[in-house]
């Protein structure tokens, strides 16, 4: 039989060399992962996200259109011959979609500068509430002005197109069965 009061003091001295040599190893790894954006003019946001700005990408803001059965035109325009699009479908669905780019990269270049300005209130030192509260509300607005481009482009879409064409674009996008317009009972 082991004796207690050995195998006790054998445990305790191996959780602490376990911490000893844990310690230095496991600081090296507490590094936050914003440790990146440190060196971002726009903090706020990854790379991707400030490239998807300035791309006027949808970067998701019409997801409640597209997945209720509301088909964005970039999808549209990528699907053309598979939905059988006539030339006057394609015309006026590039035109939604020319129009839709460049207001949301106009708005999304001033997202930008909102953001970088909320980050400037920051890296000044010396911030008051009011400031902090501004700012963000001046962002919040433009970002809900940039859904608003993209979802009101969908609303539009689903009216350039017939019911089996959003049909074979919902199967295309590989969208399953009870996919489309719902309503909703609250």
């Amino acid at each position: 039989m082991r004796d207690p009061s050995l195998a006790a003091r054998f445990g305790a001295a191996a959780c602490a060399l376990a911490l000893v040599l844990a310690g230095p190893a496991a600081a090296q790894h507490e590094h936050s992962p914003y440790a990146a954006g440190q060196s971002s003019q726009v903090k706020s946001m990854t790379q991707q996200q400030v490239d998807d700005l300035l791309a006027g990408a949808g970067m998701g803001l019409a997801l409640p259109a597209e997945l209720n059965g509301h088909p964005g035109p970039r999808h549209v325009l990528e699907l053309a011959d598979s939905l059988v699009l006539t030339s006057e479908q394609r015309a006026r669905t590039q035109e939604l979609f020319d129009a839709m780019q460049a207001e949301a990269v106009a708005l999304g270049e001033r997202l930008l500068e909102a953001e970088a300005a909320l980050n400037d209130l920051f890296a000044a030192g010396s911030v008051e509430e009011g400031q902090v509260a501004l700012a963000v509300m001046r962002a919040a607005r433009l970002e809900g002005e940039l859904r608003i481009v993209h979802l009101r482009t969908h609303v539009a879409m689903y009216g350039l197109l017939t019911e089996h064409q959003r049909h074979t674009y919902d199967r295309l996008r590989g969208y399953g069965a009870g996919h489309g317009p719902v309503s909703a009972a609250f």
